[in-house]
Order: structure tokens, then sequence, then C-alpha cells
């Protein structure tokens, strides 16, 4: 399996045979103190410090089941409900930077919870009944605590986009190639995507 963890600056692409919160941990390690941006994968539940997980996918699910069942008006109702929750949640500039910085942070947890509160009033009634936005209402509650983290820190994405980007190009090589058919060059392959891709993140 190829997992991918990036920042703005570092591309890092490891090769592992496990797809398991073990490959988590071991990336992060003790000393990571940021904010992970995921998708909802389970393996990284294990890490316990800021999470964001990724609207893009969450949004996704959204549309399939809008798709799978158009005729539905309470389905419709909520789904608009979601999309127009997150565009206001995007739209929101932060507070004046000519505050104090405590202040500034306050702020922020503040708008944060009240996004929270307004996501669980959407979908809380859901969870409990037999409608087709049962299960994504009940995965917005389990996670509520990590929907709005970009709300809470500056320069946060609310998405996990620019890894699935920054991967894109090793998955669609090993489509073609069928892959290194050895560890070893699998490894190799991945250590030189990772120095190259960060060296593009630097414009070196």
């Amino acid at each position: 399996y190829k997992w991918n963890f990036n920042t703005d600056r570092i591309k890092f692409l490891l090769y592992r045979h496990s797809r398991s919160q073990a490959v988590v941990s071991e990336v992060l390690g003790d000393d990571f103190t940021g904010v992970l941006v995921s998708d909802f994968y389970a393996a990284y539940n294990v890490y316990l410090g800021f999470h964001q997980r990724c609207w893009v996918h969450y949004l996704r699910d959204v549309k399939k089941l809008k798709e799978l069942f158009p005729k539905d008006l309470r389905l419709r109702r909520w789904t608009r409900e979601i999309y127009q929750l997150y565009l206001e949640a995007k739209e929101w500039v932060g507070p004046d930077h000519n505050l104090a910085k405590g202040l500034q942070e306050q702020l922020r947890i503040t708008k944060q919870r009240e996004f929270e509160t307004k996501l669980k009033n959407i979908c809380e009634p859901w969870v409990i009944q037999e409608v087709p936005m049962a299960t994504l209402s009940a995965r917005a509650i389990k996670f509520l605590p990590e929907m709005f983290t970009f709300i809470r820190f500056e320069g946060v994405a609310s998405d996990n986009n620019s890894a699935e980007r920054s991967v894109r190009h090793d998955v669609i090589s090993r489509k073609i190639s069928g892959g290194t058919r050895s560890p070893k060059g699998s490894e190799t392959k991945s250590i030189l995507s990772s120095l190259f891709g960060t060296w593009k993140l630097q414009r070196l």
C-alpha cells in the first residue's frame, strides 16, 4: 500500500504491507503536535490530537446518496442544509487580526462550536430514523469535534485534496507499470517520489 503524508512543504510517500493504524502511529510518532487532515478511514482514529476530517469526502458521499434517492424530499432538504452550512463555514473570514492573539483564538473556538451545534441540529433528528441520510448523519455526529477544526486554526484546510493530488501521479504510474514487482523496488520508488515531490513543493 502507498501511504502519502504531506504539508505544503514536504511530501512523504511510504510503502507498507499494511493499512492498519500502526502505520499512522509510525509516521506521526509521539512528537507530532499539528493538525491531521484526513478522510474518515478508521486507521486515522489512532491519532488523538487535533484532527480535521475531509469535507470533500463527506460531500461526495452526500451527493451519491442524493443520486440514489432523487425523489426523497426530506433527503433533498437535508442535503441542501449540509451544503449551505459548509459554504457558510468556508466563507467565514476569521476574527479581526488587529485583536489580541488570545481573543482571536477564543473567537475561533466559539465559532467552531457554533458550526458544530448547527451541524448537530441538522443531523441528529435523522440518526435513529429509517431514512437514507441516517448513516451519514451518524457519521457527522460521531466526528463532530473534527468537522470544523479548520475554523479554529488559520491555514488548516477543510479537505485532504492536497494529499490526494500529491499521490495521484504515483497511483497512475503504478496502474500503468503494474508496480515494481519487488519490495526493494517499491521502497526505492517511494523514497524517490518523496524527494522529488518535496523538491517540487519547495520549487527546487
